[in-house]
């Protein structure tokens, strides 16, 4: 389709819609009343629609212009000229798109003096483009929910009491109030107040999130009863929940690649249409044979339905709590042959559970859990929720936490009856106590954190991650159900962890111990061999998910906008993954369908115009007719099938 300029697209679309449905229905009447008026007064209905001499010469047409022509005069000017202008910009940058065969037919009607046939050629592009616009604006019905979700006022505490002030005016450091059930403006950190929150919007956990002072607060998160004073951490703009909205916009946006799939079935076909249109004029001499022809062959089911079974695709994704960044993805799927494996998050749950609580024998094992689940239950990492469950099983209360405070690499620390517990790394904790390293149990497979006493060494944690219940079914359906020949196990974690989970899953290639170099290197090297699709959570794998043909990050426990990953699963479960693929076959197979349906439909109406048995006006028509079944026939893939995933 012409493309429009962005901001005045889809207004000047409707415009064109408008004037072609308004030109046309206003020649039809004129033509009916000039009969009506040549039969009363015994005249011919042309003779009664002629202008005078002297007006045809004042237009200077070399050809006869009627009074029902006016309106179809109007649409050629104000409709015609911007989509042909558009058009001819594209053959200057030397853009050949499938809608040149569009273009030549309204150029050859006006020198043919067929204006409706043109008017209607017109309308079939101008309404084509009204309708993807439209499918757009349903496709994203996701981000406007999202858009409309976030606050744009924040309550900002002064010294003369609260003010409202917009929310792309906080600055980091500003002290803010979150009042009872409103939304949270930006990231931060709880100064004052103690309260729950429910995250479960941004991070798929179905429960509340408790909340007191030196707890961090994520933007979108709904607060519960009570009002909370943060501190702002980041901007708006900067802000988790904006983040996903520039995911979502990302998504919509990319717009260049969406007729990928319909260029390069339209570099077939529109070189067939010429030369059927030409073989035509030249056996019948007859120049009207040869618009008929292009008029039928006008290609509106690559230009409207190819996109539209992206867009529905894109959307049904996006139920799906699937965020497609890379619409091209989806005619790529089905062609991936090699699939990569990340460890941790995507063949296991990214959940350790606790396994092992290692006492320095100055305090209880069930002592030194209780302190630091009391700690944990403020924090995201993946191995506070295992110490806060393992706790619970126990039947003890936790105990009130002071002074909590947490920061990205370094831990957590806080006070509990009036002792400082601090909870780290061993690298990280050992930097500051020189001496702790020689109190420390050998290292194992597995994760682990160390717990302090007031400086002292009190424990060691001992986790291991759970494998998901569905990761060896779901590899071995991937070569019988999706082609793929060969799967690959790419981590980072010692030989034993790695081994161990690929005898689990029955994967065979593993490389363990690998840098994030490392594996870019390999993930480079085997697509250059295939297709590859590379699945993993978005951070440390950031150049392997850009390395890959297709990359698809978890976006659960990372930071989902970070621009390597094609697609983001929201939902960390791997049954996504296989939707995901599902979505990508089934949009291909609609899109083809569509595509290919509407030429075949079309050239059997340009044979029939070859024979002279279709005129322009009839085949401009027929066109209409096909385009409506498959711009319906693409709009099945916005609407979920019975079943998307197969293992």
């Amino acid at each position: 389709m012409v493309q429009i300029q962005k901001g005045n697209k889809t207004g000047l679309q409707l415009f064109i819609t408008f004037l072609s449905i308004s030109g046309i229905a206003a020649y039809l009447v004129l033509h009916y009343l000039a009969d009506l008026t040549g039969r009363a007064l015994g005249l011919s209905a042309q003779l009664a629609l002629s202008l005078p001499d002297d007006a045809v010469k004042r237009l200077d047409f070399s050809y006869d212009l009627h009074i029902a022509d006016l309106p179809l005069v109007l649409v050629m000017i104000f409709g015609g000229l911007p989509l042909l202008l558009q058009l001819a910009k594209k053959l200057l940058k030397g853009d050949w798109g499938a809608d040149l065969l569009a273009g030549i037919a309204i150029v050859t009607a006006l020198l043919l003096d067929e204006l409706l046939a043109a008017s209607l050629v017109i309308l079939m592009l101008s309404g084509g483009a009204l309708l993807e616009s439209y499918a757009t604006r349903k496709a994203s019905s996701v981000l406007e929910a999202l858009a409309k979700r976030m606050p744009s006022v924040a309550h900002a505490k002064t010294d003369a009491g609260l003010c409202d002030i917009a929310t792309d005016r906080i600055k980091i450091g500003d002290i803010l109030v979150v009042l009872p059930h409103e939304i949270c403006p930006v990231d931060g950190i709880v100064t004052e107040g103690a309260g729950t929150m429910d995250e479960s919007y941004l991070t798929g956990e179905p429960y509340l999130m408790d909340k007191i002072s030196g707890s961090s607060v994520l933007s979108g998160a709904i607060n519960g009863d009570s009002a909370l004073t943060i501190q702002a951490g980041r901007q708006a703009s900067d802000s988790r929940y904006a983040k996903i909205m520039q995911v979502m916009q990302a998504s919509s946006q990319q717009r260049p690649q969406l007729r990928r799939l319909g260029d390069r079935l339209g570099a077939l076909y529109a070189p067939v249409a010429v030369a059927v249109a030409a073989l035509a004029w030249l056996v019948s001499h007859d120049p009207v044979r040869f618009l008929a022809v292009l008029v039928i062959a006008t290609p509106c089911p690559l230009l409207i339905g190819i996109p539209v079974a992206i867009i529905g695709s894109i959307s049904l994704a996006a139920k799906r709590d699937i965020i497609i960044k890379n619409p091209a993805i989806l005619e790529t799927l089905s062609d991936c042959r090699t699939a990569i494996f990340d460890k941790t998050g995507t063949l296991t749950y990214g959940r350790p559970s606790l396994t092992a609580v290692i006492s320095s024998g100055a305090f209880q094992e069930h002592e030194v859990l209780g302190w630091a689940a009391s700690l944990e239950r403020y924090s995201k990492h993946p191995m506070a929720t295992a110490i806060v469950r393992a706790h619970e099983k126990t039947g003890r209360a936790f105990q009130p936490v002071s002074q909590l405070a947490e920061q990205a690499g370094n831990g957590i620390t806080g006070v509990i009856a009036g002792k400082t517990i601090q909870i780290g790394g061993r690298n990280t904790l050992s930097q500051n106590n020189p001496d702790l390293s020689n109190q420390l149990p050998q290292l194992a497979g597995g994760l682990e954190c160390i717990i302090l006493v007031d400086g002292n060494y009190a424990a060691t944690l001992r986790f291991h991650d759970e494998i998901r219940r569905d990761s060896s079914s779901f590899i071995n359906h991937l070569n019988p159900k999706h082609l793929f020949n060969k799967i690959m196990l790419v981590s980072g974690d010692r030989e034993s962890e790695v081994r161990y989970l690929a005898e689990l899953t029955g994967i065979q290639h593993v490389y363990y111990q690998q840098s994030p170099e490392q594996k870019l290197q390999l993930v480079q090297q085997e697509t250059k061999a295939a297709k590859t699709l590379f699945l993993g959570d978005g951070i440390n794998d950031a150049p392997a998910l850009t390395a890959a043909t297709i990359g698809i990050a978890f976006g659960n426990n990372s930071d989902i906008t970070g621009e390597s990953a094609d697609a983001v699963i929201m939902e960390s479960s791997l049954q996504k993954v296989d939707e995901l693929i599902h979505i990508g076959h089934r949009m291909r197979t609609i899109a083809l369908q569509s595509a290919i349906g509407g030429i075949a439909l079309s050239l059997v109406g340009m044979a029939a115009a070859a024979y002279g048995l279709i005129t322009p006006v009839g085949g401009a028509i027929m066109q209409e007719i096909i385009d409506l079944l498959a711009v319906l026939n693409a709009l099945r893939a916005a609407f979920p099938p019975k079943q998307l995933s197969d293992y």
